[in-house]
């Protein structure tokens, strides 16, 4: 199967109408997912939230648990390095 492609005055070959079609409802579902798992996500939040823990922080570790554990040290210890070199907080 030849695959739709444009041609010299910026048409479509014929047939591409079903392929582009396909490309939109296949994005359009994948979009419909990404709500849900926002929705669904904000949902845990909340519940955590309700049973009094600080959201905030339980961000922040997922965050630090996506990272990579050397880079993440690496950064502590300059951290650490530039609050010494001031003195301390």
């Amino acid at each position: 199967m030849t695959e739709p492609t444009l041609i010299g005055d910026n048409s479509l070959t014929p047939g591409a109408g079903p392929r582009i079609k396909e490309f939109v409802e296949r994005a359009e579902r994948i979009g419909e997912d990404i709500a849900n798992l926002k929705a669904d996500l904000k949902e845990i939040f909340e519940e955590a939230k309700g049973q009094n823990f600080d959201v905030k922080m339980i961000r922040k570790i997922i965050k630090l648990r996506a990272e990579d554990p050397a880079k993440r040290e690496e950064e502590e210890a300059m951290l650490a390095l530039y609050i010494s070199a001031i003195g301390g907080l």
